[in-house]
C-alpha cells in the first residue's frame, strides 16, 4: 500500500501534539515577581534558594515536558530597593538580569518602581534589542507622554495571551508617574479581547496588593489573571476576586510561579485548589457539625444550648458556602486553574554555565550572594 504524500503530510499534523506530550487545551503561565535583584541563591545559610542557574535548570524541565510555556514576569525585578542606585554592582546585576530574562525566554515584564532606579533611559537602553517586552500602560513623562508599550499579544501553542503591564499610580520617579491604573488597564484589556481576538488576558501588576485587589475587582470580564509584585511577599494563594484571579509572584527569585491553565471553553476559570480545599474543609466540618449535635442533645439546661445552637447554625451555614465552592467544577465548556510554586531550593541543580557567570560578579562569601 502506498501512502499518498497528502495524506501523509496530514497524519503527521495530526499525531505531532501527541509526540510532543502536549495536552489538548493546555497552557502553563511560569512567572516571578519581586526579585529585587537577586542573580544567585538567598536566604538560610543551610538552605539557600533561588538564583538565574537554578530558574534555568527549571525553565528548561518545564519545556521539555512537552506544554506550551508562556514566562512572565510581574516587575521589581532589578534593584533590591528604591535606595540600590550607589550600591557596588547593582547596575551589573540589573544588566545581567535583563540578559537573562531575555535567553531564558521571557515574553514580557511589567515595569515595577523598583526597575526605575537608574531612570527609564537605563531600563529602555538596556532593553532595545530584547525580543522581551518591557510594559507599562500607565506610566508617563512629564509632557504626558507613554513611555513602554501597554501591551503585548503572545501565540502560546493554540492560543493567544494578552498581557498588559501596570506600575504604581504617582510620581515614581521625577518626571515619571503612574497614571490611575484602573482605566487604562480596563481600556487596553477590551481593546486586547476586542481587536486581537486572544483567548486569554493577564495582567503584571506591580502595584500594591490593596490596590491590585481593588484593580481585579474593578477589571470584571475585562481580564483573566492579575499577577501582582511590590511588597515582596511569600507565595500564597490564589484569590478570585469576581471574574479574574488575583495571584502572588513569590519573593527574591527563590521560587517559579506555575499557572497551569485548560484554556478550552468560556467563562470564568475554575480553580481547582479552591475546589480541592472546599472538599477538605466539608469533610472537618461535617466531624464538627456531629460534635455539637451530639453535645446539643446531652445538653438539658437552657443556658448550656444557647451557645451549642449558635455553634451548629454557624457551621451549617458555613457549610452551604463550603458545598457551593466544592461543587463548583467546568463543564464541557469550563476552563480550569492550578497555581503551584516550584522553590529553587539545593535539591535543583545549578546551570553550570550561568552559575560560573553569576559568581564571577558575586562570588560565594560576599555580602551579596
Amino acid at each position: 500500500m502506498r501512502f499518498r504524500p497528502g495524506l501523509l503530510a496530514l497524519l503527521v499534523l495530526l499525531l505531532s501534539p501527541l509526540v510532543a506530550g502536549a495536552a489538548p487545551g493546555k497552557a502553563v503561565l511560569l512567572f516571578t515577581g519581586d526579585n529585587g535583584g537577586e542573580v544567585s541563591h538567598c536566604g538560610c545559610g543551610q538552605l539557600p534558594a533561588g538564583g538565574l542557574a537554578r530558574r534555568k535548570t527549571v525553565l528548561a524541565r518545564e519545556r521539555a515536558r512537552g506544554e506550551p510555556v508562556l514566562v512572565l514576569d510581574a516587575g521589581n525585578a532589578l534593584f533590591k530597593s528604591l535606595e540600590s542606585e550607589g550600591e557596588p554592582g547593582a547596575r551589573a546585576r540589573a544588566e545581567l538580569l535583563l540578559e537573562q530574562m531575555e535567553a531564558l525566554g521571557t515574553a514580557a515584564m511589567a515595569v515595577g518602581a523598583r526597575d526605575l532606579v537608574l531612570g527609564t533611559d537605563f531600563l529602555k537602553q538596556a532593553t532595545r534589542k530584547s525580543k522581551m517586552k518591557v510594559l507599562s500602560a500607565n506610566l508617563v513623562d512629564a509632557k504626558g507622554k507613554p513611555l513602554f508599550a501597554a501591551s503585548t499579544v503572545v501565540k502560546v501553542g493554540q492560543w493567544v495571551f494578552g498581557v498588559v503591564g501596570l506600575s504604581p499610580e504617582g510620581e515614581v520617579r521625577p518626571g515619571v508617574t503612574g497614571r490611575p491604573p484602573g482605566p487604562v488597564a480596563l481600556a487596553e484589556a477590551r481593546r486586547l479581547r476586542e481587536k486581537e481576538k486572544v483567548d486569554v488576558v493577564v495582567v503584571l501588576a506591580a502595584l500594591p496588593l490593596t490596590s491590585a485587589q481593588a484593580l481585579t475587582r474593578e477589571l470584571g470580564d475585562a481580564v483573566d489573571f492579575v499577577v501582582q509584585s511590590h511588597e515582596s511577599r511569600l507565595p500564597g494563594t490564589a484569590q478570585r476576586l469576581g471574574h479574574a484571579t488575583l495571584v502572588p509572584s513569590g519573593e527574591r527569585g527563590r521560587q517559579l510561579g506555575r499557572l497551569e491553565l485548560t484554556v478550552a471553553g468560556t467563562g470564568p476559570f475554575v480553580d481547582l485548589a479552591e475546589v480541592a480545599r472546599a472538599r477538605d474543609g466539608l469533610a472537618l466540618l461535617d466531624e464538627n457539625i456531629q460534635r455539637a449535635r451530639e453535645r446539643l442533645a446531652a445538653a438539658k439546661d437552657e443556658v448550656a444550648r444557647k451557645p451549642l445552637e449558635e455553634a451548629l447554625a454557624g457551621f451549617l451555614s458555613r457549610r452551604q458556602r463550603l458545598e457551593e465552592q466544592a461543587r463548583e467544577r467546568p463543564d464541557a465548556e469550563g476552563r480550569t486553574q492550578l497555581l503551584s510554586f516550584i522553590q529553587l531550593g539545593p535539591d535543583v541543580p545549578d546551570d553550570p554555565e550561568l552559575k560560573a557567570r553569576v559568581e564571577r560578579l558575586v562570588p560565594p562569601g560576599s555580602p551579596s550572594h
